[in-house]
């Protein structure tokens, strides 16, 4: 069943650099089927969501715009918030809380990425009630995700005592915030135990975001306002094209997180689901099943030839035949335009193909 007056947000934004050439600019990673599954990681986030909520919205690029609404064609065209330009998350979610309070009220909203994999859907949802419950005692909370290695790819949340919330049991204080650390601080963090990943997860009452916003940053706070005040009236384009592009870039987690935690404001629920963010291709990998005894996989329906291979992940979509002889652990994207081939130890550098892509002036492939 929803939950009463629970609106989710949708941030889709990013290019998804590391996963080129799949995800370009025009195409970005949560528009893809990148599970195998069927259906787009946009689409999958959307019906994870809409059970659990009155309404779900969706902020994403105006040049993205299109082809989002293709995508989910069960939304009204009221769900869907296009930025003009990228502004950061706080931005993208400040803009839609202030316009869903301006529409409902004082309400309860979450803020979920477009581009994760989430498995256990009945925990996601049990997880997602307790941070409301917290949000309604007035916390802005955080889900934290079970660290089960010490990854520098992520943020960690450091939690403390228990809140003793009705309705979240397992909630706690969230003491504080760290930015992607180093792998000797990532490994202390997963033996001390009370810390976890920072999925970008946040769940508060719209007057809980835009009053500490207007506190910590009040500009970004009075032009979101100004904005929201004239979205669902004939002003909107005007007012949009004024007062955004002057707006603050800031992330959310800097914006609020770290100083209402600071404050002690910020309450942490575990997440007992099974998350994944996809950041390249060989967490792409882990995710994949395997065809043969030698760990090999495939994307995708293409021809595929391996003779003295193992732990390959290959993805045809040129239509071509691809062949790989002798080579161990590498990634092959082969498209229509360009062809990718780097060691699965070397994934995390694929954006920066992307930058010298950009430099030479192959503007037309990223």
């Amino acid at each position: 069943m929803p939950i009463k007056d629970f609106y989710a947000i949708i941030p889709a934004g990013g290019a998804g650099t590391r996963l080129w050439p799949l995800s370009r600019s025009d195409e970005p990673k949560f528009l893809l089927d990148l599970s195998g599954a069927g259906q787009s990681l946009l689409q999958s986030t959307v019906d994870r969501l809409a059970p659990l909520t009155e309404g779900v919205v969706v902020v994403t690029g105006q040049n993205h715009l299109t082809a989002t609404r293709a995508q989910l064609p069960q939304l009204p065209d009221s769900s869907f918030f296009a930025e003009p330009s990228p502004r950061n998350t706080m931005a993208a979610i400040g803009l839609a809380a202030a316009v869903l309070q301006q529409r409902h009220g004082d309400v309860v909203v979450g803020s979920f990425a477009a581009d994760h994999i989430i498995h256990g859907d009945g925990a996601f949802a049990n997880t997602v009630a307790q941070a409301v419950a917290a949000a309604e005692a007035g916390y802005l909370t955080t889900i934290g995700i079970a660290a089960t290695s010490p990854s520098t790819g992520f943020g960690y949340i450091e939690s403390g005592g228990p809140l003793g919330i009705e309705g979240a049991p397992t909630a706690l204080h969230a003491v504080g915030f760290t930015e992607k650390p180093d792998s000797d601080t990532a490994a202390h963090y997963v033996n001390q135990g009370n810390y976890r990943w920072n999925a970008g997860m946040f769940v508060a009452r719209t007057k809980v975001i835009l009053d500490h916003l207007a506190k910590l940053h009040p500009e970004l706070a009075a032009g979101l306002e100004e904005i929201a005040e004239a979205w669902d009236t004939d002003k909107r384009a005007e007012v949009m094209d004024r007062v955004w592009p002057g707006l603050e870039k800031i992330a959310i987690d800097h914006a609020l997180a770290e100083p209402v935690a600071a404050i002690g404001g910020v309450a942490v629920v575990p997440g007992s689901f099974a998350w994944h963010d996809i950041g390249d291709f060989a967490t792409l990998a882990s995710l994949l099943p395997q065809i043969d005894e030698t760990g090999n996989q495939t994307l995708g329906n293409g021809e595929v030839i391996r003779v003295d291979t193992g732990g390959t992940l290959v993805i045809p979509e040129s239509g071509r035949i691809i062949a790989l002889i002798g080579v161990d652990d590498v990634v092959v994207v082969d498209t229509k335009d360009a062809l990718l081939i780097t060691a699965k130890s070397r994934a995390q550098q694929v954006g920066k193909v992307v930058e010298a892509a950009r430099n030479a002036g192959y503007d037309d492939v990223v």
